[in-house]
């Protein structure tokens, strides 16, 4: 009986910390969602986008998301980004067309945050991207999920 209390104990720790393994997002797991907040981003930055484009760009991030952006001195918390977002559909700024994309330049990765180096682009006929301006953000991660985005620029 002792042998298999002491057994049922290795099991439920194995699984514990397969569940912790399972749960984590490595530097791989946290690009791959840097990469889909681009391209959600892009999404909602399209003429006639929806309020479900934003709902699904929203998704991809953690419920405690904060967005900040110093230059323009914004404070968003989930909730009050998304009535941003909003906003901005409503009164027509979301006027991209296909041939605009956001790209990650380069990375820096650090303890549960990535600085990011990106840029707007346009995909010329030839179907070249064409960068504007290099931009920085900060993404922290919290529980796998995106937590933090700080625009600096």
């Amino acid at each position: 009986m002792k042998y298999i209390l002491i057994i049922g104990l290795i099991f439920a720790g194995l699984v514990s910390s397969k569940a912790t393994l399972a749960s984590d997002c490595d530097s791989t797991c946290q690009l791959a969602q840097i990469n889909s907040y681009f391209s959600a981003l892009d999404k909602v930055s399209l003429k006639n986008s929806t309020i479900n484009d934003i709902d699904s760009l929203l998704a991809l991030t953690h419920d405690d998301v904060k967005y900040i952006h110093v230059e323009y001195e914004a404070n968003f918390t989930k909730d009050t980004w998304r009535k941003a977002f909003i906003r901005n559909l409503e009164r027509g700024a979301y006027q991209n067309s296909s041939e605009n994309e956001m790209r990650v330049i380069n990375t820096i990765f650090g303890k549960n945050h990535i600085a990011i180096e990106y840029s707007h682009g346009v995909i010329q006929p030839n179907g070249a991207w064409q960068p504007t301006e290099p931009l920085l953000v900060i993404f922290g991660f919290t529980n796998g999920k995106i937590s933090l985005i700080k625009e600096l620029w």
